[in-house]
C-alpha cells in the first residue's frame, strides 16, 4: 500500500472508532429511560389523566427556589396552573426521612457538580442521570442550580407468590405476583384492607420491613392525586369490614418496572421576579423517576434539577383484590401524612 495513503486510512479509522464509541454511549444513555407518553405531573394538586405519575423530588427544589431565592410566590405572566400548584408547597421534606433524600442549592459551577456527584455516591452509592444535561461554569455568576435526589428500597418480610401470567384489560401475558391458595399464611399479615366494596372498588396496603407503605386502590381516581389519596382515607374511616387478609381472599398485582425522564419545557424561558426586584427565568428543568415493584419488594429513585438564569445576568365471604384493570398506587412513609409517589395506571405496558 502507498505509504502516503496509510496515515490517511489510519486517521479515518480512528475517527470512525471514536464516533462509534460516542454513538454507543449516547444509545446506552437513551436506553436508561423508556420512550413513553406517560403524563408526569409536578404536584399532588395537578389534574391527572390515565397513566399519570408524580414524585416529590421536583417539589423539593421548587420549595427551595421559592423560599430561599425568590422569597415569595413565583409568578409567570400569564400565570400557569401548575405554577400555582407548585407554589402551594403541599409536599415538603417533612414527609421524608433525611436518610432517603439529598438536596442542594448553589451556583452552577463545576465545583458544585463535583460536590453533588460525591454526595450522592457517598449517601446512595448512585450516579446522576441528569447532571450532564446542564451547563456548568468554572466561575460563579448570577445563576443558580437546584438539585434533589430521592432513593428508597423496601422489602417484604415474606415473599409474595409469583403467579401465572394473565391479562390486564386487553393486554395479554402480563406478569403478576400476589396471594393464592399456595401462599404461606404468614404473607397475609403483610396485607391490610383499607376498604372493600366489591372486586372493582377497594384499597389495600402492603407493609414492608422498612415501614414503607404501598397503597393500592382499584376504582376511578379523582381529578388529582391529593383528592384520590383523601378519598382513600375517608373510605377507610367509614369501612366496618375486616381489615385483615383472610383465607379464601386472593391478591394479584402486576410487576412494575418504570424508568422515565422528562424536561418541563412549559416552565422554561418564562421570566419571574425575585422579592428584591431582580428578574430570572428557568433555563432548564428536568425530572427522572425509576420504580420497580415485585414479589420481594421494590425500589424508587428520582432526581430533579433546575437551572435558573438571571436576565441581567362491601364485606363478602371471599374477596378478590385483583389489580387487573385501571388502578392507583401510592408510596408513603408509615408516619408521614402524605405520600411521596403516586401513579394512576391504565395502560400496564407503559409501566411493565
Amino acid at each position: 500500500m502507498n505509504n502516503k495513503i496509510k496515515p490517511i486510512l489510519t486517521g479515518i479509522l480512528v475517527i470512525f472508532l471514536l464516533f462509534a464509541i460516542a454513538y454507543k454511549k449516547s444509545m446506552i444513555n437513551k436506553e436508561k429511560y423508556q420512550n413513553t407518553d406517560l403524563n408526569i405531573v409536578l404536584s399532588l394538586e395537578d389534574e391527572i389523566e390515565k397513566n399519570s405519575v408524580w414524585c416529590g423530588t421536583f417539589n423539593l427544589i421548587w420549595n427551595d427556589l421559592k423560599k430561599e431565592l425568590v422569597k415569595k410566590d413565583i409568578v409567570f405572566s400569564p400565570q400557569l396552573e401548575i405554577v400555582k400548584n407548585l407554589n402551594k408547597g403541599t409536599f415538603t421534606e417533612k414527609e421524608l426521612q433525611e436518610k432517603d433524600y439529598y438536596k442542594v442549592l448553589g451556583k452552577p459551577t463545576f465545583a458544585l457538580k463535583k460536590q453533588i456527584e460525591e454526595e450522592i455516591q457517598r449517601k446512595f452509592n448512585e450516579k446522576s442521570d441528569i447532571l450532564e444535561d446542564f451547563e456548568w461554569q468554572e466561575e460563579e455568576n448570577e445563576d443558580y442550580f437546584l438539585y434533589a435526589m430521592l432513593k428508597k428500597e423496601f422489602h417484604f418480610k415474606k415473599k409474595f407468590t409469583p403467579l401465572e401470567n394473565s391479562t390486564f384489560k386487553n393486554y395479554q401475558n402480563i406478569v403478576y405476583f400476589g396471594i393464592d391458595s399456595t401462599t404461606d399464611e404468614e404473607v397475609y399479615n403483610q396485607v391490610k384492607v383499607l376498604y372493600y366494596k366489591d372486586k372493582n372498588n377497594f384499597a389495600i396496603t402492603l407493609e414492608t420491613e422498612e415501614q414503607e407503605e404501598i397503597i393500592l386502590m382499584r376504582g376511578e381516581a379523582k381529578e388529582n392525586f391529593l383528592k384520590t389519596y383523601d378519598y382513600i382515607q375517608k373510605e377507610q374511616e367509614k369501612y366496618e369490614g375486616s381489615s385483615s387478609f383472610r383465607e379464601g381472599d386472593s391478591l394479584k398485582i402486576p410487576y412494575l418496572n418504570l424508568s422515565i425522564k422528562k424536561e418541563f419545557e412549559e416552565l422554561e424561558h418564562k421570566d419571574f421576579t425575585f422579592a428584591n426586584g431582580e428578574k430570572y427565568y428557568i433555563e432548564k428543568a428536568i425530572q427522572t423517576i425509576k420504580l420497580e415493584l415485585n414479589e420481594k419488594g421494590g425500589k424508587i429513585k428520582s432526581e430533579a434539577g433546575m437551572h435558573t438564569k438571571n436576565f441581567s445576568a362491601i364485606e363478602t365471604t371471599q374477596r378478590e383484590f385483583h389489580l387487573e384493570d385501571t388502578f392507583t398506587l401510592f408510596l408513603k412513609e408509615k408516619e408521614a401524612s402524605l405520600p411521596y409517589f403516586g401513579a394512576y395506571i391504565d395502560d400496564i405496558t407503559k409501566f411493565n
